[in-house]
């Protein structure tokens, strides 16, 4: 990739800069930055077990479409407070219309729960959920946990972790966040941005530049070389939000006299503290990136990592786009309406978005609105909305008369949203490609229904490169191919106003007499069960995609208004990918509700007799399961989780997961997180079975792997399998034992 070299060996910060590690030198080693971060927030009795970590964080963030179920669980297990700052905000269904009053029902809910617990609550449109936490909430040498994939907060010197709900359900109840130690890769940026380049192009050539091999998974990013300086505060914003893309735990920068006078102007300037590589830091990987050789960049259909350069795309834009089309057609997760963007062998796109945590800072905007000068977007197909990432963001805007050369030309600036960032808001037309400065661009991620026929697809792109093809018309434009003055230097300014006009804030400060507020949709978790001592599975679902994302498991966009309602939400799991699937998992979820009534299924019993089970019904139990190649990639979200386990679910069985989180989803969900071997045969359907004996013993033993026997339905004899657990840590064990998360804390609870 453009600028971008990956080293995959072990360097040192020896004379201020990194060198290959030389095992002989003397002397001791200095810390990376993230050590010293985890070091601090260590639990009391040190790191979990094997040195993995065990951390208790500074603060938590959560927004509308996760802080419900959250609060939920945890006030099953008996929270009275909030144990430290909570801000729940409204950026994720604040402006989509399905189910009535579901959508405002939940935000009353999470102003009750702001003030019995004692929280913060963000009213919808005033702030995206990174931003807020930006302006508010972030520190350096700070951690804080939220309950959104692209909570990063590295740029300034904050270290964010992107978690499933029940994480930060164990925060709430004083309980640490665990995970295996991560391998830590420095990202050594030199040279400058040139003009027409900014922080998405960056973001996009690292995500194509890492992600495929997996150089960067579960690992933590460390941003430092003399780059970083020639970045201002809003440029290492976005890249750094765009790290998630990566496959990253977490990510941090050296901090300056940049991060300083951020904290400054923000009214915070305690937080800020001076944070860099210690000589003598070792690291397992390195990133140099030279930043001068950061062209324009597109990331095509459908994925971050499709990373091209937009003057490679345009000289051969016809081959790349069927390309796409022929990898998404193989998948068979997305319908073809790429090759369809040409005109005379220009690609067009239809519409241009920037919004949310990485397009939405004020400095892509302005710069945006300097390319579009006096030109517009005229007034064709092509349709160009920006949303601020919040409203001091807003302000600033039109104060320095970013908003009214916007408005002239008829570019709508519209409220703090994340909608276009997962399908809920923006959708394009049938058959149209959308140019978007927003973080994924995953399959039908854009809002179109592709049961219902239609097709649609995102690029993204940087805002100034939006602009640029906003200005013709657009016609997929480079922005380094347009002449335009940068916009002048702005005194920047944070108002905070409707911050201290709108939002509740009442950390410390619990009301318990004011009662949680309950709408109609929002429904408790259904009851789950113990693992039983031996454990029959259905596969519900064979997927063999490279890899299957969160956005697959559970759509995002409209469904998920329906988030407070697990049933109702559950329905929907893998429609836009395995339509059977929910069929499927209900007619297995059925033969183990017989079974527990007393009257086993026949059908399941006769599979378990043909893999040798010969003992009562009552010690084995019945699951569906799902096998994928590599499943969870995207969104932190539980539900791609939870709604498995609602309908029945007992497993997930891969050859990898492709984040910590969605394998950690499965556990405190209860679900099993099995995987098989990379060069392991698996071309088992539907309908066919796993017997896992002796399920329940191997997890009170820490035992590392299971021998399985895989049924082919209607087959007579199985044949063997072995199946891979991933060393489970105690409180893993623990859960999956209990059920679920909940069922553990319910346990404890009744115990103490």
């Amino acid at each position: 990739m453009q600028g971008i070299k990956i080293h995959d060996a072990r360097h040192e910060i020896s004379g201020g800069r990194p060198r290959p590690f030389r095992a002989d030198r003397p002397g001791a080693r200095g810390s990376t930055m993230s050590a010293r971060i985890f070091a601090a927030h260590a639990a009391s009795g040190g790191a979990g077990g094997d040195g993995a970590l065990a951390l208790k964080f500074d603060a938590l963030v959560s927004h509308d479409i996760t802080y419900v179920g959250i609060i939920q669980s945890a006030v099953a297990a008996g929270l009275d407070r909030f144990p430290v700052p909570y801000a729940l905000t409204n950026c994720h269904n604040s402006l989509c219309a399905v189910g009535g009053t579901i959508n405002a029902d939940d935000h009353l809910f999470g102003l009750s729960a702001a003030r019995r617990f004692g929280g913060a609550y963000v009213p919808p449109n005033l702030a995206v959920i990174h931003q807020y936490a930006r302006e508010e909430l972030a520190g350096c040498g700070r951690m804080i946990l939220g309950s959104d994939s692209h909570t990063r907060y590295g740029a300034i010197g904050c270290m964010g972790v992107g978690e499933g709900g029940p994480e930060l359900v164990k925060q709430l109840l004083g309980d640490s966040w665990e995970a295996p130690r991560p391998r830590t890769v420095l990202v050594w940026l030199a040279g400058s941005l040139p003009r027409g380049s900014g922080p998405h192009d960056a973001a996009i050539a690292l995500c194509g530049a890492v992600w495929n091999g997996g150089f960067a998974k579960n690992a933590v990013l460390e941003f430092a070389g003399p780059g970083v300086a020639s970045l201002d505060i809003d440029t290492r914003l976005g890249i750094d939000a765009m790290t998630t893309e990566t496959a990253c735990l977490s990510s941090i920068w050296e901090t300056d006299s940049a991060v300083e006078e951020f904290y400054a102007v923000h009214g915070r300037p305690e937080r800020y503290s001076r944070i860099a590589p210690e000589e003598g830091a070792v690291y397992d990987g390195l990133v140099e990136m030279d930043l001068s050789g950061i062209e324009p960049m597109v990331a095509l259909p459908y994925h971050p990592s499709e990373a091209v350069t937009i003057r490679g795309f345009l000289e051969n834009a016809g081959d790349m786009l069927r390309e796409a089309e022929k990898r998404a057609e193989a998948a068979g997760c997305a319908p073809a309406c790429l090759t369809g963007m040409l005109r005379g062998g220009v690609p067009h796109v239809g519409q241009g978005v920037i919004a949310g945590c990485a397009g939405g800072l004020y400095g892509n905007i302005a710069e945006a609105a300097a390319i579009l000068g006096s030109e517009g977007t005229g007034c064709g197909e092509f349709e160009l909305s920006v949303y601020p990432a919040s409203a001091p963001v807003d302000l600033e805007l039109g104060r320095n008369g970013v908003r009214d050369a916007l408005s002239a030309l008829g570019v709508p600036v519209k409220p703090c949203f994340c909608g276009p960032c997962f399908g809920a808001g923006d959708v394009p037309a049938n058959a149209t490609v959308s140019a978007r400065h927003v973080t994924r661009n995953f399959p039908n991620r854009e809002g179109a229904k592709p049961g219902d026929g239609q097709s649609a697809a995102v690029m993204l792109m940087d805002a100034r490169s939006i602009a640029a093809t906003a200005r013709n018309g657009g016609a997929v434009t480079s922005a380094a191919a347009i002449d335009y003055a940068p916009p002048p230097r702005a005194e920047r300014r944070y108002d905070r106003t409707p911050y201290a006009r709108r939002v509740y804030c009442a950390f410390g400060k619990p009301d318990p007499q004011t009662p949680l507020r309950y709408g109609p949709n929002i429904v408790p978790w259904p009851e789950q069960q113990p693992l039983p001592e031996n454990l029959l599975l259905r596969f519900a679902s064979v997927l063999h995609d490279p890899v299957t994302t969160t956005d697959e498991l559970i759509p995002s966009g409209e469904t998920s208004s329906y988030r407070s309602n697990p049933p109702k939400l559950a329905a929907f799991a893998l429609s836009r990918r395995d339509p059977g699937y929910v069929g499927r998992a209900l007619e297995t979820r059925r033969m183990e509700e017989d079974r527990r009534a007393g009257r086993p299924a026949p059908e399941a019993m006769a599979a378990a007799a043909r893999c040798g089970f010969g003992g009562p019904p009552e010690s084995i139990g019945i699951a569906s399961a799902i096998f994928a190649e590599k499943p969870g990639d995207g969104s932190a979200r539980e539900q791609a989780a939870s709604c498995q386990r609602v309908l029945g679910g007992g497993a997930n069985v891969c050859r990898e997961f492709a984040t910590k989180r969605y394998r950690s989803n499965c556990i405190n969900w209860g679900m099993l997180p099995f995987t098989v071997a990379a060069d392991a045969k698996f071309d088992f359907a539907p309908g066919d079975w796993l017997f896992v004996p002796g399920a329940r013993k191997a997890v009170q033993d820490g035992a590392e792997s299971i021998d399985a026997l895989a049924l082919r339905d209607g087959a007579d004899k199985p044949e063997p399998l072995r199946l891979f657990l991933g060393g489970f840590s105690r409180e893993e064990r623990e859960t999956v034992l209990a059920g679920c998360l909940a069922n553990l804390y319910r346990a404890r609870r009744a115990a103490r």
